[in-house]
């Protein structure tokens, strides 16, 4: 695969385990043992993807994964978590985090997540326009850029990587299901929620009117669809 992977994971062995398998799937493999040697790694270059632990001696992975995000860092993120609970999934999920899973697991299923993972990335990547623009709304894909008017919208990872796929299949319909498969890689109808919060977010920041929205429409009983330009307004309404 020739792709850079850190892998931020306080048990050694595990750690090791790990980078043997990425490595032997063609992977080059930087590990970190706490999350500040993480960060420090991450903010030094760019990684293809981090598989990060949750549970760190010096501070909680959903923080590195916050820390990522905000300073605009956008490589995916595979979670490691000891923790079974559905919020801390879903709250991984919801900070931009790519996938999840939870220890133990089999490293081949790992790999094959990386890898997945990968791949989607890889082809949201390939022969797609440097700017979609939608009536006021400007979306930069180059620079991971969004404005409405002029004016610019700062999107989480997930909420951006929403808003590209719609717009790169404008009046598709999706069920949520899809979305969660395609946007994030992870086909739970469990976690559809995740999908139902990260749409209200992205209206509440790109709709001049969340409730009557002009680009992500609800299709009742089934899930989403994108404006589509080439439609007459009495057909983008229903």
């Amino acid at each position: 695969m020739d792709k850079e992977i850190l892998v931020i994971e306080d048990e050694p062995q595990l750690a090791q385990l790990v980078e043997m398998h990425l490595c032997d799937a063609g992977c080059r493999v930087d590990v970190a043992l706490t999350g500040t040697d993480g960060l420090a790694k991450a903010n030094k270059r760019r990684f293809d993807l981090m598989v990060l632990d949750l549970m760190l001696p010096d501070m909680d992975g959903l923080d590195v994964c916050r820390e990522l995000r905000m300073k605009r860092d956008y490589t995916p993120i595979l979670i490691l978590t000891a923790r079974s609970g559905e919020v801390d999934r879903v709250l991984g999920l919801e900070l931009g985090a790519d996938d999840y899973l939870t220890k133990p697991f089999s490293v081949r299923e790992l790999v094959a997540r990386v890898k997945a993972i990968l791949r989607r990335v890889d082809r949201m990547a390939e022969d797609k326009p440097e700017s979609l623009n939608f009536e006021d709304l400007t979306i930069d894909c180059e620079k991971r850029r969004v404005s409405i008017k002029g004016d610019g919208v700062r999107l989480t990872a997930k909420e951006y990587d929403l808003l590209v796929h719609f717009a790169r299949n404008p009046g598709r319909v999706y069920t949520r299901s899809q979305l969660l498969d395609l946007v994030w890689g992870y086909g739970e109808d469990t976690y559809e929620h995740t999908v139902n919060s990260h749409i209200n977010r992205l209206r509440a920041k790109i709709e001049d009117d969340p409730s009557e929205p002009r680009f992500v429409r609800t299709v009742w009983g089934v899930g989403y669809r994108f404006f589509d330009p080439s439609e007459s307004d009495a057909q983008r309404s229903k």
